[in-house]
């Protein structure tokens, strides 16, 4: 595993004006994604993931306050114009969204869609971009790709938009793939099938990918390294299987604890975390998942906890952390089964 960095974030804030107040979506959250591997986000719906990416991609809304440091292969994306960061965006940094069909253009040809990034961006002739782009539904597992160039989106199914939507991420060779929920309307046969792609795409091409998703089955077994997320904040971030195989913070063992495994029994009821998110206009002082937490003391609601280190690539934001006798409590596995 290379340890440079290909994406360095930290403290990063994001902070958006609404009707109800000031939504802290996104609350000082610092980590790094190294060369050529899997990192994955995770959390509950609401966490602020999704606004966490499009501030790093500079996507936020234009009343939004984003502070902190986002540093792409040494560069400081966050001094950057609009111009500039529409030079990276594609080239260097792909993002693949939540909703294909509100991603693609509804009245645009497929073909039109992936090449033009492809001819911006390269400098490559019309019918250099044409192959470039049957070579691309190609390798993402379209059928009969040239006839799907000639489509429009609401002529493909759900899957297949989606992996038109990787295929355009993919077209100029981007360093880094956004991946943000991008199975969430997808059946679960087909979300294994992005899922698998996405991994067997960022191996072989060497990229790095972030994805993101609630799920943590969907980043098991498919990344390197795992970051998990609550109400604006991280919880606890470090290698994938050290976070299955010994999670510390008692969010991330409650996440644990509600996935169905295999040998759960039939018909038993499934382990819930009590509650719901803090509203980001008025979250609590102290750690924000206290309020749902049993082990939560005093101390808990206080003042945000810093990061404890377990070692050089673990470390969580816990006071009370979960002991080594919890362990043998938590459901799950790294296989993503």
């Amino acid at each position: 595993m290379v340890d440079t960095p290909v994406l360095q974030v930290r403290n990063l804030h994001t902070y958006i004006g609404s009707p109800r107040g000031v939504v802290q979506a996104v609350d000082g959250v610092s980590f790094d994604v190294a060369a050529s591997t899997a990192f994955g986000v995770v959390g509950e719906s609401g966490s602020g993931k999704s606004v966490m990416a499009r501030a790093i991609m500079g996507l936020t809304p234009s009343h939004a306050a984003v502070t902190g440091e986002v540093y792409f292969q040494g560069r400081d994306l966050m001094s950057l114009s609009r111009k500039d960061r529409e030079e990276v965006w594609g080239k260097q940094i792909a993002m693949v969204f939540q909703d294909p069909g509100r991603s693609l253009n509804p009245v645009v040809r497929i073909e039109r869609q992936i090449t033009e990034g492809i001819r911006r961006h390269l400098g490559v002739s019309r019918s250099e971009a044409h192959d470039r782009a049957l070579t691309l539904l190609q390798e993402v597992g379209v059928p009969d790709p040239e006839r799907r160039l000639r489509n429009y989106p609401h002529e493909l199914s759900g899957g297949m938009r989606q992996r038109v939507m990787i295929a355009i991420a993919l077209a100029c060779e981007p360093d880094l793939l956004i991946a943000d929920e991008p199975t969430t309307a997808l059946d679960v046969t087909i979300q294994r099938q992005i899922l698998d792609l996405l991994r067997k795409v960022q191996t072989e091409r060497g990229m790095s990918l972030m994805l993101i998703s609630h799920d943590l089955a969907v980043v098991a077994g498919r990344t390197d390294r795992v970051a998990v997320m609550y109400a604006g904040r991280l919880a606890e971030v470090g290698s994938t299987r050290s976070i299955f195989a010994s999670p510390h913070h008692r969010y991330t063992h409650a996440l644990l604890g509600a996935t169905p495994t295999l040998d759960h029994e039939r018909h038993a009821p499934l382990n819930l975390i009590a509650g719901s998110l803090p509203s980001p206009t008025d979250p609590p002082t102290g750690c924000r998942f206290a309020p749902r937490c049993e082990a939560a003391t005093a101390e808990c609601s206080e003042e945000n906890p810093p990061m404890t280190v377990v070692d050089r690539d673990h470390r969580f934001a816990c006071v009370n952390p979960v002991s080594a006798l919890s362990l043998s409590s938590v459901g799950g596995t790294t296989d993503g089964r």
